[in-house]
């Protein structure tokens, strides 16, 4: 089941958005004149253009055929550098600034309609009336049906004070109810806070958006405010199935918890391309144990921090290996030709490692199994999987990635319960939980 982890008309978050969607460079100072050689070769392009368009059997559409060859020459490079529509630049914009107009519900596809997972608190969907289980089968009194979920959604998107009409059915209603709403600003949630077993703070942080750092230190002073600052034992941060989002957001969670040193140093191709990023003075938490959850989802900005936090010894990683995306994404403005997505430079952790196509590894590899009915229909995922992905300095051969799965319910999340034992010294540090059956030693060479 695919699920839109975010609300109505908002951010996508299945799609790793890279680094550096705000990370600007001068697109022409560094570049070297091409040669007559290369001329000749896009003269040639122009040639094969001019054929398709002259003699295919049908009339081809240009601007197709040129996104695709801009695309097709971008996919020769890595798997993360593409061109983006203007319409497509636009939806990144809205992605990464973490606000949008829109109704506020979190949903996902069943039997080709939308289902509503749940209503956001005192947003124009909640207070119209709208239910967690609600199956919206109609917008605006056209069927859904045959659409994607993102097709819905963009329908359900819309400007600020306009109205939209969402037809549903509702168990135990005999009869479709029809309920207009008008949409609002909605502010997309990127930092998720409760706490567990009385005195432990969870944070979970689902990307990184303009938003993200101000949820954290939101999150941080309602944990002290409900439990007592003092009260409070320590911090268990979730970056489980983070995809990343904004480098600067990366680092600023990354210096809420340090006080000193170097967060992440960006390098390109050339060596006079090195940006450095130092931790200011200040710890949000005031130095409360810190334990960080990974797993083969998180990438990117999430690797910045588990990567800055475990190098510094900050914080326990704890979970199984990252998804390993090192590469640093700039995006370019193409006038109204909307932009270019271009990989311009590798990021290192503090320790001068690149995780590129290795991912970081935890400092307790704790493994989150499968359910039985999920076994074989969940591959572990990663950056050294991925076709054509640029060749790491660390990479090795068991290569980066690993299960994304974590549990619905809090109480079958190992991972997560294993990291509030360490915390609250229930349990004590092993090296690979549940143990890997791989790897133990026969039973005769064990009774030794």
């Amino acid at each position: 089941m695919r699920k839109f982890n975010v609300f109505v008309g908002g951010l996508l978050l299945g799609t790793a958005l890279g680094l550096g969607a705000n990370f600007m460079v001068n697109s022409t100072s560094s570049a070297n004149a091409a040669g007559s050689e290369t001329y000749q070769r896009l003269a040639l392009f122009g040639d094969v253009f001019e054929r398709i368009r002259g003699i295919y059997v049908t009339e081809p559409d240009e601007e197709k055929l040129v996104e695709s060859a801009i695309n097709g020459m971008l996919s020769s490079l890595d798997p993360h550098s593409r061109y983006l529509t203007q319409k497509e630049s636009d939806d990144m914009r809205v992605q990464t600034r973490g606000e949008f107009g829109g109704l506020g519900i979190e949903v996902t596809m069943e039997d080709q309609v939308v289902k509503v997972i749940s209503p956001i608190a005192e947003t124009p969907a909640d207070k119209a009336g709208v239910l967690a289980g609600d199956l919206i089968y109609k917008i605006d009194g056209e069927n859904i049906r045959g659409l994607t979920l993102q097709q819905a959604v963009e329908k359900m998107r819309g400007l600020v004070n306009t109205p939209i009409t969402v037809t549903i059915r509702r168990e135990g209603a005999d009869n479709p109810i029809e309920i207009t709403i008008i949409r609002a600003i909605i502010k997309v949630r990127s930092v998720r806070h409760r706490v567990e077993r009385k005195n432990v703070g969870y944070i979970d942080i689902n990307s990184f958006t303009e938003q993200t750092y101000s949820g954290l230190e939101k999150a941080i002073n309602k944990i002290n405010e409900e439990v007592g600052e003092k009260n409070v034992k320590g911090y268990v941060i979730d970056l489980r199935l983070n995809p990343g989002g904004l480098l600067d957001q990366a680092v600023s969670v990354s210096d809420a918890f340090l006080d000193r040193g170097e967060i992440v140093s960006t390098r390109g191709r050339n060596k006079s391309e090195i940006r450095r990023y130092p931790a200011r003075p200040g710890d949000l938490t005031g130095g409360k144990p810190i334990i960080v959850l990974i797993n083969g989802g998180s990438a990117s900005a999430s690797e910045i921090v588990a990567g800055a936090l475990q190098d510094h010894k900050r914080a326990t990683i704890l979970g199984s290996t990252s998804f390993g995306k090192g590469s640093v994404q700039t995006v370019l403005q193409l006038g109204n030709n909307g932009s270019l997505k271009l990989t311009t430079a590798l990021y290192y952790t503090p320790s001068n490692t690149s995780i590129q196509a290795k991912g970081i590894t935890p400092d307790i590899q704790v493994n989150q199994p499968l359910p039985d009915e999920l076994k074989g229909k969940i591959e572990n995922s990663g950056e050294s999987k991925l076709r054509g992905h640029i060749s790491g300095k660390e990479e090795d051969e068991k290569g980066s990635g690993s299960s994304s799965y974590v549990p619905p319910k809090p109480e079958d999340d190992i991972q997560l319960n294993y990291a509030l034992d360490l915390i609250l010294g229930i349990r004590k540090a092993e090296g690979i939980f549940p143990p890997d059956p791989s790897k133990a030693l026969p039973k005769k060479e064990a009774a030794k």
